[in-house]
């Protein structure tokens, strides 16, 4: 009785965001990765876009934490709490217990792999499967991934970056790097307090990668300067001080390098067959991280490969693990 009327479900569980799929309904909800708990009884307190504003801004006996990291699951007991919350707020208390499909980054040991099928299980799914995360991005951004022809996916998300050449429903060749969109914040972050003196906060750091932050130095050159406020280190005070693009694209340099090098890295595994087919179709950019100004050119000059960002590339891995949901059974038969 359990499973009658009980939607599948795909879980895009993201270092910083959670997307939820329903067959047939398509992405429902779509919420930050962070939980608000009491630190003494333990009891969850927010969860999502609520608990994502209490960030530095709590009081000692609160905590709010991030429970994944790099991709995978930090913090067990809270992740389980979240993936509850967030299955509930999709299908509704009454729901049912459904089938759920997960996505993880390539690199993940067995070990990680279990731990995410578990969590699952105990935040009330009936059974839980999971689906490499470039896979389930090349089938977000529509490429021919079951035909004989050779397609490459970059997602960058904000723990990992995920680089997969694919073929006939496969993965031929990949690389999983934790440097993506938390490392750019945090790059940030050191730089601002290394040369301007000034603390800030992760959401400050992440404001300023949107507004000015770019791939290229030579593009920010044209980009002009921001405010930024943070507590100055010398007077400890708050303090207000000038931010220039190429400030901040010098701090992102050594995250665009690293991407960088996992994509040549996957292409030199790659068969001539594969990095011809690359060639003519391009290499597509997927996740959160795609969306650095200026990322596509700085890549194709780096490769000499054609690079595009995917339509919608923060869904991309969501929908590809909700589409993922139609050969559900035939995971049920090979378990």
């Amino acid at each position: 009785m359990l499973g009658i009327g009980a939607k599948n479900i795909g879980i895009d569980l993201g270092t910083a965001n959670t997307i939820v799929y329903i067959e047939g309904k398509g992405i429902v909800l779509r919420e930050p990765s962070v939980v608000a708990r009491n630190k003494k009884s333990g009891e969850v307190i927010a969860v999502g876009e609520e608990a994502r504003d209490m960030i530095g801004r709590t009081p000692a006996s609160i905590v709010a934490i991030r429970p994944m990291k790099d991709g995978v699951i930090a913090d067990y007991d809270t992740t389980v709490a979240m993936m509850k919350h967030y299955m509930e707020k999709a299908l509704g208390k009454n729901g049912g217990k459904p089938y759920v499909m997960v996505c993880v980054p390539s690199g993940v040991t067995e070990v990680e792999k279990r731990a995410v099928i578990d969590a699952t299980r105990v935040a009330g799914a009936r059974d839980a499967y999971v689906i490499e995360e470039p896979f389930a991005a090349a089938i977000g951004a529509g490429l021919p991934v079951m035909d004989p022809t050779g397609s490459m996916v970059v997602d960058i998300g904000g723990g990992t970056t995920d680089v997969a050449t694919i073929s006939l429903g496969g993965i031929v060749s990949s690389r999983s790097i934790r440097m993506a969109g938390d490392k750019m914040n945090d790059a940030i972050a050191q730089f601002v307090r290394q040369n301007k003196n000034l603390l800030i906060g992760e959401r400050t750091a992440e404001k300023l990668k949107w507004d000015i932050g770019s791939a290229s130095v030579e593009a920010a050159k044209e980009m002009g300067t921001t405010e930024v406020r943070g507590r100055d280190l010398v007077t400890g005070l708050p303090q207000t001080k000038e931010v220039s693009a190429v400030d901040v694209s010098n701090a992102l340099q050594d995250v665009v390098e690293a991407i960088i090098e996992a994509i040549k890295g996957t292409l030199e595994e790659t068969s001539p067959e594969i990095a011809a087919d690359v060639i003519d179709h391009g290499i597509v950019l997927t996740g959160g991280g795609a969306l650095l100004k200026h990322l596509p050119e700085v890549i194709a000059d780096a490769t000499k490969v054609p690079v595009f960002i995917a339509n919608d590339p923060l869904d991309c891995v969501a929908i590809g693990t909700g589409e993922s949901l139609k050969s559900i059974d035939v995971m049920k038969k090979s378990k």
